[in-house]
């Protein structure tokens, strides 16, 4: 996957956007993905590189969503917590949707895909949270987690030499 993307007046402005939880995996299994991401000269959006302040993350987020080439979910611990990431989670399959040169992989990091499926385990008790919160995107990310359970990509779970 060479960055054909920023480089050549292409369509995209970047090769990757990973979608992931932060405060879960950004300073252990992310940072390691970016570093390698960096040396083969894979251009890939990060949120705390690209993201200019006081602008509105929401916009720039899907932005940069929209501009990339293969779109990565990392489905961890508390990915389902977070709503920023549910709704990168709708937006990166509403572009795959509309546009098949999308690609769309996902990675279960200490989740397995039926978890996501049946929103069991930490994927439960953050709905219970957002309900409490009375979080009108509920039916639409559960759909959303039931859709990408089955997206190719890797259970990082079962990988033992990870």
């Amino acid at each position: 996957m060479a960055s054909l993307s920023s480089h050549s007046g292409g369509r995209w402005k970047y090769d990757v956007f990973v979608s992931f939880r932060g405060e879960d995996i950004r300073k252990t299994f992310v940072d390691h993905l970016f570093s390698d991401f960096r040396r083969k000269g894979i251009y890939a959006f990060r949120d705390d590189n690209e993201l200019k302040r006081g602008e509105e993350i929401s916009s720039e987020l899907y932005q940069a969503i929209e501009q990339s080439r293969f779109l990565i979910v990392i489905f961890s611990h508390d990915y389902a917590s977070s709503t920023w990431c549910l709704r990168e989670l709708v937006k990166i399959l509403n572009c795959k949707k509309v546009d098949d040169r999308y690609e769309v992989r996902a990675l279960f990091y200490n989740v397995t895909p039926e978890m996501v499926l049946d929103q069991s385990g930490s994927y439960k008790e953050a709905f219970v949270k957002h309900e409490a919160l009375k979080r009108i995107e509920i039916p639409e990310w559960k759909e959303a987690l039931k859709s990408a359970s089955s997206l190719s990509g890797w259970n990082l779970q079962s990988m033992s030499d990870w």
